[in-house]
């Protein structure tokens, strides 16, 4: 027998109402079929297509994902393409859009699918689930899209867009709301159609729900959004308290040997992993950058230089750091490449800098290396 103060679980059934839950469907596939974008993944049921566009889509803006997704597909078009692949030669097609842990993530996921599964994604939420790198939110948007199974996906659309319609007034970055609005999205899967409703739901947050002035008047669930009925759409969701931004500053060597240039390998694991870049480190309080770019290519590459002018400066911001480096040229003296911070060394020509996977920040500085050089040339 149950408490008189406890509450007994709440089924999919009861976390939303059935008629709401029937009307929200019927409305939401019905603005789908008219307001849908023509975008290439959606026009498969391959189950690696779609996944390499989840990976990609993730943080990251269709229109920018637009860029890469063909290219991507034509460099490897199937799984075992994928998992055969040179991770450097994975790195360098992902260039440019950022968040390189995805690209890895992927590019391992891939040889596990292989060595485990024959080089299929299985239909399978508890194998799939299982596969390193595949989270929640990515079973649930290739396995819905693939093979309509009932699962649903809660991402930064999805997020913005329930809590405004069930009037959830915490930051979504809280354990309960989190966790409520998984409940959520999964009462609401219709019978059929899983993996379009999804993309509704996430559609629908990205083109009308948005997360300034949201088009309330081309919503086809407005008569049942909580949010608009109490004019709250601009408050909700709440949001998280942010970290003050860190400021860093880094002095960064472009050391020229003849006519190549020093370049290394980032370590494994940590920010740009696996990429190459200059010599690079961090300013030490009270130390003038060329100081810090003289002891930074010492320290980390063994490498002795005579330090010319600056080459450029760089801002640019990853979580909540801000970052400027300031960036030198430099001539060779001596010494040979080793280093404790770096996996390798080489030492490369313009033409073979451009075939490195390297993070945007990297990419700016070897095109103000290739400018200038071009000025010396006339």
């Amino acid at each position: 027998m149950q408490c008189a103060h406890r509450r007994p679980a709440e089924t999919a059934g009861q976390v939303v109402a059935r008629e709401l839950r029937a009307r929200l469907r019927r409305r939401l596939l019905a603005w789908f079929d008219r307001c849908r974008r023509d975008l290439p993944w959606r026009r498969t049921r391959d189950p690696y297509t779609i996944w390499v566009s989840e990976v990609m889509l993730q943080q990251t803006q269709v229109a920018t994902v637009l860029r890469y997704f063909e290219r991507f597909l034509e460099a490897f078009p199937t799984l075992r393409a994928l998992a055969a692949a040179d991770e450097q030669e994975v790195l360098r097609q992902w260039q440019g859009l950022g968040y390189y842990r995805r690209a890895r993530d992927l590019h391992r996921a891939a040889r596990h699918l292989v060595a485990h599964h024959e080089g299929r994604i299985p239909d399978d939420p508890g194998l799939l689930g299982a596969v390193p790198g595949i989270g929640r939110y990515t079973l649930g948007a290739v396995l819905s899209q693939a093979f309509e199974r009932r699962l649903p996906v809660v991402e930064a659309n999805t997020r913005r867009l329930l809590c405004r319609l069930f009037g959830l007034r915490d930051s979504p970055e809280r354990g309960p709301v989190r966790r409520r609005l998984w409940e959520i999205a999964a009462a609401l899967l219709p019978r059929g159609r899983v993996g379009d409703f999804n993309q509704a739901l996430m559609e629908l947050g990205a083109l009308v729900c948005t997360p300034a002035a949201p088009g309330c008047r081309g919503c086809p669930v407005a008569g049942d959004c909580v949010a608009r009925r109490l004019g709250l759409q601009g408050q909700l969701p709440a949001r998280a308290v942010r970290k003050e931004p860190v400021a860093v500053r880094e002095a960064a060597v472009a050391v020229y040997r003849g006519g190549q240039l020093l370049v290394v390998q980032r370590p494994e694991e940590g920010r740009w992993a696996g990429l190459w870049e200059f010599p690079r480190g961090p300013v030490a309080a009270g130390e003038a950058d060329e100081e810090a770019a003289a002891r930074v290519l010492s320290q980390r590459t063994g490498v002795r230089a005579r330090l010319g002018p600056e080459l450029a400066t760089l801002r640019h911001s990853v979580t909540h750091h801000r970052i400027t480096v300031v960036c030198f040229e430099a001539t060779y003296r001596g010494g040979r490449f080793r280093s404790g911070s770096y996996r390798q060394g080489a030492w490369l020509g313009q033409e073979g800098l451009g075939e490195l996977p390297v993070s945007a920040p990297q990419r700016r500085l070897i095109q103000a290396l290739a400018g200038r050089r071009q000025k010396r040339l006339f």
